[in-house]
């Protein structure tokens, strides 16, 4: 991926440096790089392995037509044969489309350790609610994970240059960075090759959907309704034939497993009553978000409501970032008339975060609600007069959950 500025090297995301240090080692795992589409898992795998003194043979399978099982072990074979004295690397992307994808994978595994071959394995997927499935049905004790999430405010701004507002409105795809000059090319980009191909190549394609236009539109309400709390009663009242409360629950969990959106949980101090509370929907980037709200940039800057769900959802993301690579849990707290933007669980840490776009009031009764109840370790504001939003999406979660 090509920074703003041609003339410098092309942008490393850090998981790259962790990706080369693990091929570097004796073959002990298979490598396995999750994340949403387009957030550039191949060409952090091309560039870790162009530094590489070994053979390597790089496949793909995100085709329209799905492969079978034979073709992972052709692809397997080809890299046997190549072979060198240090051994050499197979990467195989988009794995998930093959029908039993991960029996295959196993049983050649198997077969190289049994044999000592020395050939270490890259697999790489782009909905990671399947992918890990099929890890963990046949995989188990054979594999470490690399997530790759959503990129952030700051890789964002050092390989493009992004200003604060423009990642707020724009989010974090690198792949349509180029384009946000031109916001109607920007649009067209985010809508057919994002979401569009998230939905129907990550989703339907892969899972038994009953009522595939009903996704499509729950996903256009979690948009809409970014930074809310929305019972699964309401959504059924936005939603024409909406079937159950339990066919939308899963359609938002097939959702947030293709990277797109979620529906944070409410945190109550129990994992088991925690579930049947309403969800906060939450888009996992911004860009989803103002792709299918129909304004521009400016127009967005001027309308405070809005700009403010636009502010609190980047924060969110931000946070729901870190949750999937495992770092913390995310939810959300309310009761009665109060309530928390999110509550963040790193162990037994408890950290209540408030979002505010404009100035804040002095007091916070949410937040000093959950405080009485649940007495969490920290109590951040994000914006106002508290931590800038800039500072606060500029540096890792990890940092403000405190030790």
């Amino acid at each position: 991926m090509k920074s703003k500025n041609d003339s410098r090297e092309p942008y490393r995301r850090p998981q790259g440096a962790v990706l080369a240090a693990r091929l570097n080692e004796p073959r002990r795992f298979i490598q396995v790089l999750a994340g949403p589409r387009q957030v550039g898992k191949s060409t952090l795998v091309q560039q870790v392995v162009e530094d590489l003194d070994r053979p390597v043979r790089l496949a793909s399978a995100d085709e329209p037509m799905l492969r079978g099982p034979d073709w992972i072990a052709q692809q397997w074979e080809a890299a046997r044969l190549a072979n060198g004295p240090a051994g050499s690397v197979l990467v195989l992307d988009e794995i998930q489309k093959i029908p039993g994808w991960s029996e295959a994978v196993k049983r050649l595994w198997d077969e190289d350790t049994r044999s000592k071959r020395p050939l270490q394995v890259v697999l790489l997927g782009s909905a990671p609610l399947l992918f890990t499935q099929g890890l963990t049905e046949s995989l188990a004790g054979r594999f470490e994970v690399i997530v790759l999430p959503h990129w952030g405010y700051a890789e964002m701004k050092a390989a493009f240059g992004c200003t604060l507002g423009e990642y707020v409105f724009y989010g974090g795809y690198p792949g349509a960075a180029p384009l946000i000059r031109d916001p109607a090319r920007w649009t067209r980009y985010i809508l057919d090759s994002l979401i569009e191909t998230s939905i129907s190549r990550d989703v339907l394609l892969l899972t038994r959907v009953d009522k595939p236009a009903l996704l499509r539109r729950l996903f256009e309400l979690a948009c809409r309704y970014s930074g809310q709390v929305l019972s699964y009663t309401k959504m059924l009242g936005q939603l024409l034939d909406a079937g159950n409360t339990t066919t939308l629950a899963h359609y938002l969990e097939l959702l947030a497993g293709a990277g797109m959106v979620c529906g944070l949980p409410k945190f109550a101090g129990d994992v088991a009553r925690s579930r049947g509370f309403s969800p906060k929907l939450q888009v996992l980037n911004t860009a989803l978000m103002t792709a299918t709200c129909g304004c521009t940039l400016d127009e967005a800057r001027v309308d405070r409501e809005f700009w403010g769900r636009l502010v609190e959802s980047a924060v969110g993301a931000h946070l729901a970032a870190a949750a999937l690579c495992g770092d913390c849990k995310l939810h959300y707290w309310r009761d009665g008339n109060f309530e928390v933007d999110f509550i963040v669980q790193a162990g037994r840490r408890l950290t209540a975060i408030e979002v505010k776009s404009g100035r804040a009031p002095l007091a916070h009764p949410g937040t000093e609600a959950f405080a009485k109840a649940f007495k969490p370790k920290r109590r951040l504001l994000v914006g106002g007069d508290g931590i800038a939003l800039e500072d606060f999406l500029s540096h890792p979660v990890a940092q403000w959950l405190g030790a």
